[in-house]
């Protein structure tokens, strides 16, 4: 059983390493809250997102592969800078403000195992972070990154310890429940934005050019790409997106169960997230010490997964746009701007802590900004991956496009009914 997790692992790539990602401290706070704040009546969210989100996602990962080239990059080839410096512009602020967000879910956790000063952890992280990022190799960092998608499992085994009402999951699973007041389009806006997140389209995208390199298919900058990695692609995409959408489904579930049901509907910091997952530990003496580490060690775990892949998502855009030499194959040398990018993208997220905002809220507010940002960015995906003239053979085809323009439309209807009914109530 480990070698086949082993092969399994060394199977896949960029898409499993961005469904991973996808489910970092801002998706669990968010997926709480859902929980906690709403029951069930989100959950339909995981089903009907799935192929939305795979289909945006599968668009990047053939835009980097068939071009050879970053998400920025092919804007800026085939766009104005004005469009260029706004797409850019958004994923850069963006992500820095989800990576401060991050380092502070995960500085809040620690302090729930060890209660050292929040600034100690805070400064520890982020540190670690930086030397992992920059002085690993791609490879074995890429390697680190998959294992690290493990400490999701938490949520499937305490699904599957407490007693759920099945019926009535299996129905809020598939059948969708909207309620037009501004708390519950807020939260699921914020749904959308940390299941369908910018960072990770850029992510993929020049994780699949990192993919090239390493295995010799890029060649002065053309990509030498066949049917056959395409499909690896897609089904590396397609197994990534259902375990990040299974894994959000659990988190949603124990939220519902363990804290909407028993009268907990808002988590304003890490030890209420915590108690989501104290019966799977309830029958341990101090079972609530014991969900704290467990709790502590998911998001510290995806915290470490996922702010790299945030500040390298904002290097790759902005390096692109700037045409300085990127990449995380790259040794610092070879790579300065690349790599300092990171750096301060990290360090002005590390900052952002120490304004006076509670770290468990900003993550939820992180999610909403990224479900508007998405709305802007999913657009000229779409345009670009149906270009005949930057795809070639591997533009879009039929599905592809409906289920990405699908996903536009989705969204931003969901964000303009969001503000229609934040000033209704106002």
């Amino acid at each position: 059983m480990v070698k086949g997790i082993k092969k399994f692992f060394r199977a896949v790539g960029p898409g499993v390493i961005t469904g991973a990602a996808d489910d970092d401290p801002s998706g669990i706070a968010t997926y709480s809250q859902t929980g906690a704040q709403f029951g069930y009546s989100q959950l339909w969210t995981t089903t009907a997102l799935l192929p939305f989100m795979v289909a945006i996602q599968e668009a990047c990962a053939r835009i980097g592969a068939a071009t050879g080239k970053g998400i920025a990059a092919v804007v800026r080839d085939h766009y104005n800078k004005k469009i260029l410096y706004f797409l850019v512009g958004l994923i850069v602020i963006a992500n820095t403000i989800n990576i401060g967000a991050d380092l502070g879910a995960m500085s809040a956790a620690a302090q729930l195992v060890i209660p050292l000063p929040f600034a100690l952890y805070a400064l520890f992280f982020t540190v670690l972070i930086l030397v992992l990022e920059v002085f690993m190799s791609y490879r074995s960092y890429a390697s680190v990154l998959k294992w690290l998608a493990l400490t999701l499992f938490a949520y499937p085994v305490t699904v599957f310890m407490v007693s759920q009402p099945w019926g009535e999951i299996l129905r809020a699973t598939f059948v969708p429940h909207i309620e037009l007041s501004f708390p519950f389009l807020f939260i699921f806006t914020g749904v959308l934005g940390t299941t369908i997140s910018p960072y990770m389209f850029f992510w993929q995208a020049s994780e699949e050019v990192e993919e090239e390199k390493a295995k010799h298919l890029l060649s002065h900058g053309v990509p030498h790409i066949t049917q056959r990695f395409l499909k690896h692609i897609r089904l590396d995409t397609s197994v990534g997106m259902f375990f990040s959408q299974f894994a959000t489904w659990c988190i949603i579930v124990v939220a519902a169960t363990v804290l909407h049901r028993s009268g907990v509907t808002n988590i304003s910091t890490a030890a209420d997230a915590a108690q989501a997952l104290e019966p799977l530990v309830r029958t341990f003496p101090n079972s609530g010490l014991l969900a704290k580490l467990i709790f502590s060690i998911g998001i510290i775990g995806l915290g470490l997964l996922s702010v790299p892949v945030l500040s390298a998502s904002a290097s790759y855009a902005l390096s692109e746009t700037l045409n300085w030499k990127e990449g995380l194959n790259l040794k610092l040398k070879k790579a300065h701007g690349f790599y300092g990018i990171i750096t301060i993208a990290t360090l002005i997220g590390l900052g952002i802590n120490f304004i006076g905002i509670d770290p468990i809220q900003a993550l939820i507010y992180t999610s909403v900004l990224n479900g508007l940002a998405a709305v802007p960015l999913i657009f000229f995906i779409a345009r670009i991956a149906e270009s005949p003239a930057i795809m070639g053979n591997f533009k879009s085809g039929v599905l592809s496009r409906i289920f990405v323009w699908g996903t536009f439309v989705f969204i931003a209807v969901v964000a303009v009914f969001m503000a229609l009914s934040f000033f209704h109530g106002a």
